[in-house]
């Protein structure tokens, strides 16, 4: 092709790029299920993945989303409170990563690179 058909082919700045891998399903983004009693908190974490391309399915308390987790499936489970050791063995038996916010992780780029280590961590298990 020469450097003049190159210029008159159709506009790619729009077109989706980079990115994805081989095994990513078109057009799904993981879902994260998020399980926080502090309000404020929890609408902080759901606006912070939402604007990352994350699903989020918010929850206002621990029992709550120990109770859809099997039936929701997500991807990850995302859960900050007092005792969450319920939650955590509800999402055990089906293989959902889980990640417990502690304080360490206020800050958004650490809760993001945890929740992304955990999905790696399990799909790569579910691979194995």
């Amino acid at each position: 092709m020469s450097a003049f058909e190159r210029h008159r082919a159709p506009e790619r700045r729009r077109q989706p790029r980079g990115g994805r891998r081989v095994g990513d399903k078109r057009g799904l983004a993981p879902l994260v299920l998020v399980a926080d009693e502090d309000a404020h908190s929890l609408e902080m974490c759901e606006t912070i993945l939402a604007k990352l391309n994350f699903a989020v399915a918010p929850v206002d308390s621990i029992e709550k989303a120990a109770s859809v987790v099997e039936t929701l499936r997500p991807d990850v489970v995302v859960a900050h409170g007092h005792d969450v050791s319920a939650l955590q063995r509800a999402a055990w038996p089906s293989g959902v990563a889980f990640v417990t916010v502690t304080d360490d992780m206020r800050d958004p780029d650490a809760l993001v690179d945890a929740i992304r280590r955990a999905i790696r961590e399990t799909t790569t298990l579910r691979r194995v």
